[in-house]
């Protein structure tokens, strides 16, 4: 990207930069979009706004700072949200949802970036404007970065770590230079996932202190009532300033939104059933197929929505905490992953409506899946080749097909050598190590669908002596178990995307293994991952990237950090049929902000 301006400075010592400003920001490749459109291809820019949509959640608030680590188990959705919509507070640059990583200006007009990425300037939209008309300026994002790197919660707090400076330049810009923590992907981070907030409103002894004060932002919706840990319900800002920015055409398109909060899934189910709710977010085939015959379904009241997104199949499945000791063998990992019979639970509870889960970029390019390890990935790797499994390096890995049945000999056959590799024998019909412990650990749960899931595995277990037990706990407690790593085995879902980038570090990095809140939620701890996801990082042609993402997808897998379970080729969605949508689906599959209330057109 080749970048020519001059910038200056106000009470800042600067040096000339020859640059160019851009509208917008790839992590690989160049934007799709140019300069001169009008709205994200996936959206109807001749929506008329109107009309309102009622959300439903699972859980609870007493908080309306999303920011503070007091707000991570009583999420105030809504506030900053790219499910629902960033509603009240606004990044500096807005993410397409049709494209694998890409930013397009929002409270910054323009940016200025070189091609080593040493460094970013958001030149400021001078029709930026907080809720109550104040100008949003270069100190609000200054003033933004400081507050939530010395109050915030993980991950705001650590925004600047890469950045070795950040300074005014000129009237109306913010550049941060960046130091040896950076990669590649730092400045879109910055760009899209920081939230900006107004100097002027907000105190900063008291910001990491829970409060219910209605905040100020600069997004399209502000805060019009709240019943506390039940219902926050938001309202359109008829004066908010990017309305017509082509980033944001076709969205915010609701005069009111609400955002009701439930206890259980089954009361949001019952809710949406009976109007209260106007969508909801199916992710159980059997539900799907069996569950959606009541008396709105069968007047049209309420349609069902299915669509297939182009992005890879994530992962999901049993997770060992290898912060445990008997976990810290992986050899016994391979051997419990192993013995679960994915054909069983696929044909015994979900009417084979799933896919088993090899990989965790599955049904994309960036999967080692069905492809050998190639030049790249071996030059990165070096040494660590030897701790990869010959048949994940050669892309032949699949996981045992059974018989259905619940106990195949032959699988178990398989699961029993690593077992016995893993220092473990079956004595007196128990699973016992040298010392004649008992193998046995505990899996906790947050619903019934978990539930079910754990009782089959445990079964699967007990055929070869290995003690389990099922501990189903309320919301509360299972986020805050999670957050602080209490647990012996759980269930978790790790979401991919077309361009990992530093999401794999709260996965997967060594820094966060034994960080409060992070999402490494296996404890890993390896210092050849943390190699490979810094090459992912840091890679810059698209082959680089695809290789980097694959053999870190390899050692994943051979690390057996997590017994896969399944996925599906669809996302699933049932919603009252005045909320619509537009034809287009993007790449990334349903995008709520641009629906809208058929009753205002």
């Amino acid at each position: 990207m080749l970048i020519a301006l001059a910038a200056c400075t106000i009470g800042l010592s600067a040096t000339l930069v020859e640059a160019a400003p851009v509208h917008a920001i790839a992590m690989h490749g160049e934007p799709a979009l140019p300069a001169d459109y009008t709205h994200f291809p996936y959206v109807n820019p001749a929506v008329k706004k109107g009309g309102r949509i009622a959300y439903g959640v699972v859980g609870t608030f007493d908080n309306l700072n999303p920011f503070i680590l007091k707000s991570m188990r009583t999420t105030a959705r809504g506030m900053w949200d790219p499910e629902f919509g960033n509603l009240v507070y606004e990044p500096l640059m807005q993410r397409s949802r049709d494209e694998a990583f890409t930013m397009y200006g929002l409270l910054a007009e323009t940016v200025v970036m070189d091609d080593d990425r040493t460094f970013i300037q958001f030149n400021l939209n001078p029709k930026a404007r907080w809720a109550d008309g104040e100008k949003v300026t270069a100190e609000d994002v200054i003033f933004s970065f400081e507050l939530l790197r010395d109050k915030g919660r993980t991950p705001f707090n650590r925004r600047l770590d890469g950045v070795a400076k950040m300074e005014k330049v000129g009237e109306n810009s913010v550049r941060f230079t960046f130091n040896d923590k950076a990669d590649r992907e730092t400045p879109l981070l910055i760009a899209g996932y920081s939230p900006i907030l107004p100097k002027h409103a907000i105190d900063v002894e008291t910001f990491d202190r829970t409060s219910l004060s209605f905040p100020l932002g600069s997004g399209p919706y502000k805060v019009k009532a709240i019943r506390p840990g039940e219902r926050i319900v938001y309202e359109r800002n008829p004066d908010y300033w990017a309305s017509d920015l082509p980033s944001k055409v076709g969205f915010d398109n609701y005069d009111e939104i609400s955002v009701e909060y439930f206890l259980q899934d089954n009361s949001l189910f019952e809710a949406f059933k009976k109007g209260e709710i106007d969508l909801y977010q199916e992710g159980s085939p059997t539900k799907w197929v069996r569950n959606y015959d009541f008396p709105a379904i069968a007047s049209g009241d309420i349609v069902k929505d299915a669509v297939s997104p182009k992005t890879p199949s994530g992962m999901f499945g049993f997770v060992f905490n290898t912060r445990r000791p008997v976990f810290q063998n992986r050899e016994l990992r391979k051997a419990l992953t192993l013995v679960f019979d994915f054909e069983w639970v696929n044909r015994s509870l979900f009417e084979n409506a799933y896919k088993r889960t090899q990989s965790f970029w599955q049904n994309s390019e960036l999967s080692s899946m069905g492809v050998p390890a190639d030049a790249r990935e071996r030059a990165v790797a070096g040494a660590a080749l030897e701790r990869i499994e010959p048949d994940i390096l050669a892309g032949t890995h699949r996981l045992p097909t059974t018989d259905g049945s619940g106990r195949d000999r032959k699988v178990l056959r398989l699961a029993m050598d690593s077992f016995v590799k893993a220092g473990y024998a079956i004595k007196g019909g128990q699973m016992v190590d040298e010392n004649g412990k008992p193998l046995a650990f505990e899996i906790m749960t947050q619903n019934a669908d978990q539930e079910k899931l754990a009782l089959a595995y445990q079964r699967f277990l007990a055929a070869l002596g290995v003690k389990v037990g099922i501990r189903t706990v309320d919301d509360s407690q299972y986020q805050s178990r999670s957050q602080t790593f209490d647990y012996d085995v759980i269930i978790k879902s790790f979401p991919s995307s077309l361009s990992p980038g530093r999401d794999q570090i709260s996965y997967w990095s060594s820094t966060m293994s034994d960080f409060p809140g992070s999402s490494n939620f296996a404890g890993v701890a390896d210092l050849d991952v943390d190699r490979f996801i810094d090459a992912m990082l840091n890679a810059r042609s698209a082959e680089d990237f695809r290789s980097a993402v694959r053999l870190h997808d390899r050692m994943l897998l051979s690390g057996y950090y997590v017994v896969p379970l399944y996925h599906l080729g669809e996302q699933w969605v049932a919603h009252s049929k005045r909320i619509q949508r537009p034809e287009k689906t993007p790449l990334y599959g349903f995008q709520f902000p641009a629906w809208w209330d058929a009753r205002a057109q």
